[in-house]
């Protein structure tokens, strides 16, 4: 092995070696904090304007939120670093699978297939 593709080798290597771990630290998500009932209406707020909410409900672990907009039940679940919002029909969130504290949501959506939301109970009193 001669200099010159010695010090080109040692050099590609160091580069692809940085553009490695540069990939590896941009992969690591920001924790994120548990969502409040005014993030929450921030939230459904920016998704949903004009939507008024005629109640809101937030998971247990924070990991979610629930409300409801007339016939409409508005979804928050956490995706990756980030949440999704999605709608669908009340009466499929009052029917939806509850079991061990966690409400099952079929969203019909690839990209945010199902949400699960940690609550108490389900439906609240009164919301259904």
């Amino acid at each position: 092995m001669d200099k010159q593709f010695a010090i080109q080798f040692a050099g590609s290597f160091a580069a692809v070696a940085l553009l490695v771990a540069l990939a590896a630290w941009a992969k690591i998500a920001k924790p994120m904090s548990p969502l409040s009932d005014a993030r929450a209406r921030a939230l459904f707020a920016d998704e949903f304007p004009g939507k008024v909410l005629d109640g809101l409900w937030v998971a247990n672990d924070g990991r979610g939120a629930l409300a409801r907009s007339g016939a409409s039940a508005l979804v928050l679940c956490e995706v990756g670093d980030g949440y999704a919002a999605r709608h669908i029909p009340w009466a499929q969130a009052v029917a939806a699978s509850f079991r061990d504290g966690v409400l099952k949501l079929d969203l019909a959506d690839i990209a945010a297939p199902r949400a699960r939301l940690a609550f108490d109970s389900w439906p609240p009193a009164g919301a259904a």
